[in-house]
């Protein structure tokens, strides 16, 4: 299997994002300041930033983690919109 290089360049601001949305949501969380929703929704954005890069890096391990995340902000978004 041939390994292609790709410009990366583009990966350095969503892992940034990534981090800032995924800080920003456990704040929201943390604070129990009724945010959780939108807690929850910079944790799900986090996971997908995270998770594309994991995928564009071919890292497995990343790809699986935040692809759990991405499930578990999921389902705290339907729980707290719920009630």
């Amino acid at each position: 299997m041939r390994h292609t290089r790709f410009r990366t360049s583009f990966l350095t601001p969503a892992k940034w994002m990534g981090t800032v949305t995924g800080v920003t949501g456990a704040i929201l969380i943390a604070l129990n300041i009724d945010a959780v929703v939108y807690g929850f929704s910079l944790f799900l954005l986090s996971s997908l930033l995270w998770a594309w890069v994991g995928w564009m890096h071919r890292e497995t391990s990343l790809v699986v983690l935040q692809s759990a995340f991405t499930i578990i902000n999921v389902v705290g978004l339907f729980r707290w919109v719920q009630v």
